[in-house]
């Protein structure tokens, strides 16, 4: 090949980053991954640090559960048009504004919560974070496997990570570092220094809400299901009264015929696939429940902590998912689905070290960035595996079913882990936290050898050059 053509092709490659679409998913990654840490390892901080047991913060993080049931409403983002919102916006950013001014609704009033006072109330408020921001999530990732063609989702994945890693360093790192200032000794509780950085977190959630404004709303072929849907409607008329009849043929094509899709296309590695998508992130959940309630106990400051993440922790995340891009585009999905989950087994391992050393800043300081540069290359992997098992017309029913699949069974297992601390220790914990992680590893193999080769990502418009889309 010359080097004309060598560099040629790298142009047309790396032109793909200079497309609105990229720009507009990563604003959408941050403003989804924001919410996250405010009901995860940043909310168990606060409660840790106001006194709450570790048992106690293990079933918090329960509350996250609701990611993984997102399954259960995603029908309605795919065939429910909300009134007004859809009509001013259309169906999935009209969707998406519903959804984020809930999760500004719903974070102001955790600002303004006191778990020492009120818990309950904390409780109900962080799980409105966590079903708004599920929902979120839902027509997100719709919006972006509809918004451009197979070429581009790797990109577009990438983007969203990068987003999505940024935010969640913003809501951990950036909320306390906000809490520190506020609140300068850290060995003291400050329920208004608290306050005020969920206040803030709630004003950050402005940007997507910008973003979703200004963005283009994807253009999507649902001519097959809404034969579907209308066929059905007419056979039912002839046993039910009309109502009653398009009730049921909804019902149908936006909860049923997704799944029936999806297992016709796969058949039965359909639920190999399944059982891989279910454990790929086990060990790096059930870690991070416990991850800010060890930094705590192991005597580092909350702005050491947020120093660390914001820095190195920020930076080797936006290298792992740049690299993991690379990765995916050179030896493709499957490879780095296992590269990605080895890594992320193998780093759980290095914070049993930092259990054993105890209290020291550049040993922290090295196994977060290492830990960050690992997950970005399993989760940009992971996501673009995910948004390629979908198809047209379904996309946001099918994914956010995936994705819940891949929440629900770590999530459970990481509500136990404060107990599990509290009997055997951090060393211990890590270690088995690592251990289980491993078994991915032959689940990735199996599908990667029996499955057949997703079907492609449909395309709703075409890739322009470095130009900015029309309006």
């Amino acid at each position: 090949m010359s080097s004309d053509s060598f560099h040629r092709r790298t142009l047309d490659a790396l032109s793909v980053y200079c497309h609105r679409r990229v720009l507009v998913l990563l604003l959408l990654g941050f403003s989804a991954g924001l919410p996250l840490m405010l009901v995860f390892s940043t909310l168990s901080f606060w409660l840790r640090e106001a006194g709450i047991d570790r048992a106690a913060i293990g079933y918090f993080s329960w509350i996250a559960l609701a990611y993984a049931f997102k399954w259960a409403w995603s029908p309605l983002v795919d065939r429910l048009s909300l009134p007004l919102f859809t009509r001013l916006l259309g169906r999935r950013r009209g969707w998406m504004l519903f959804a984020q001014l809930l999760l500004v609704i719903a974070i102001l009033n955790m600002s303004v919560s006191d778990p020492r006072q009120d818990l309950e109330r904390l409780a109900l408020f962080a799980l409105m974070v966590a079903l708004a921001s599920a929902t979120q999530d839902i027509v997100i990732d719709a919006f972006r496997i509809e918004s451009a063609p197979e070429r581009m989702q790797a990109a577009l994945a990438a983007a969203y990570q990068v987003g999505y890693r940024s935010a969640m360093i913003v809501a951990t790192a950036g909320a306390l570092t906000i809490a520190a200032w506020i609140e300068p000794a850290s060995d003291s509780y400050n329920l208004a220094a608290w306050q005020t950085s969920y206040l803030v977190m709630a004003g950050l959630m402005s940007i997507g809400i910008i973003t979703t404004l200004f963005s283009r709303e994807p253009e999507v072929d649902t001519k097959a299901a809404d034969a579907k849907e209308l066929q059905l409607k007419q056979a039912l008329a002839h046993k039910y009264p009309g109502p009653l009849a398009a009730c049921l043929s909804w019902g149908y094509t936006a909860s049923v015929l997704p799944f029936i899709d999806f297992f016709k296309r796969y058949g039965r590695n359909a639920i190999l696939i399944l059982l891989l998508i279910s454990c790929y992130r086990i060990s790096d959940i059930v870690m991070g429940i416990m991850a800010n309630v060890f930094y705590v106990d192991m005597g580092f400051a909350k702005d050491e902590i947020a120093a660390i993440s914001k820095i190195y922790g920020l930076i080797m995340t936006l290298v792992g998912a740049a690299f993991g891009g690379v990765l995916l585009a050179r030896f493709g999905t499957m490879k780095i689905l296992f590269l990605g989950a080895l890594l992320v087994a193998v780093t759980n391992l290095l914070f049993a070290y930092q259990a054993v050393i105890g209290y020291d800043v550049p040993l922290l300081t090295f196994i977060i960035s290492v830990d960050n540069f690992s997950a970005g290359i399993a989760t940009a992997a992971f996501i673009a595996y995910l948004s390629s098992l979908t198809s047209s017309g379904y996309s946001a029913t099918q994914y956010a079913l995936l994705s819940s699949i891949m929440l629900l069974f770590p999530k459970f297992i990481a509500g136990f882990s404060g107990e599990y601390v509290d009997a055997f220790g951090y060393v211990n914990f890590f270690v088995a936290a690592s251990l289980i992680g491993f078994p991915v590893l032959g689940l990735v193999t199996l599908v990667a050898r029996r499955s057949p080769k997703p079907a492609p990502i449909p395309a709703a418009e075409p890739v322009a050059d470095c130009q900015p889309e029309s309006k």
